[in-house]
Order: structure tokens, then C-alpha cells, then sequence
């Protein structure tokens, strides 16, 4: 797993429990793999389509430092199929883990890029 960017969570990022909100956490989450998907299709236009079952495995308190680790599972020609990771970067605890994010890539209509195997079967 190689983990790119860290995060410093402030107040701003916190539930009503004083923890790491979790949409703020998918959020980062979500940008990441974005960000990692446009530079390996190397293709700005890129959407998220799926995103399986989410383990919230710990929480992150105001003023931790977590680090978003991406690993590439599967690489079509139109998408992308990733894994996540987020941990603390001091202890290294598990905060989240994302088993499957698919991104994929549009054309310039805005449409999802088939492949040749997909068109011949709509």
C-alpha cells in the first residue's frame, strides 16, 4: 500500500462525538482515488462508480495526523479498480478500509467509455 497524502484533523473534520466525521473521511477518500485514477488513465474525466462495503475499524481524534494509502486491484482499459487504506501516521492504527473503488473513465459527452468487448454486447 503506498500512502500519498496525510491529513490534519481539525475541528472542522469532527462529529458531535469530537471524532473523525466519517462523510469528511470519504470525502478524502473519494478526491484521493480520484486524483490517483486521472493520472494513471491520464484522463481528467473521470467518475467515481462504485464503492463497496466501508470497515471503520477505529477513529481519529482533533489534531491526528492520517495517512490515505491507494493500491490499484484490477486495471481496465476505461477504469480503475482500487483499495484503500487510511491510517494514523504516528501508530499506524487502522482507522478505515475500502476493499473496492472503481473509477471510470467519460468520453468527451460525459458518457462512460466502453470497451470494444462492452459495445458488442448493449
Amino acid at each position: 500500500m503506498n500512502y500519498h497524502t496525510r491529513k490534519w484533523v481539525k475541528p472542522e473534520d469532527l462529529n458531535p462525538n469530537q471524532s473523525l466525521f466519517g462523510g469528511r473521511l470519504l470525502q478524502w477518500i473519494d478526491e484521493e482515488a480520484a486524483l490517483y485514477a486521472v493520472i494513471q488513465l491520464e484522463n481528467k474525466k473521470i467518475v467515481t462508480k462504485f464503492i463497496s462495503e466501508i470497515n471503520f475499524v477505529s477513529s481519529a481524534k482533533q489534531g491526528d495526523i492520517i495517512e490515505i494509502g491507494i493500491e490499484v486491484s484490477a486495471f481496465g482499459s476505461t477504469s480503475l479498480t482500487l483499495k484503500c487504506d487510511v491510517r494514523n501516521k504516528m501508530t499506524h492504527q487502522t482507522i478505515i478500509t475500502v476493499d473496492k473503488i472503481v473509477m471510470v473513465n467519460l468520453g468527451e459527452d460525459g458518457i462512460q467509455l466502453l470497451t470494444e468487448k462492452q459495445k458488442l454486447s448493449s
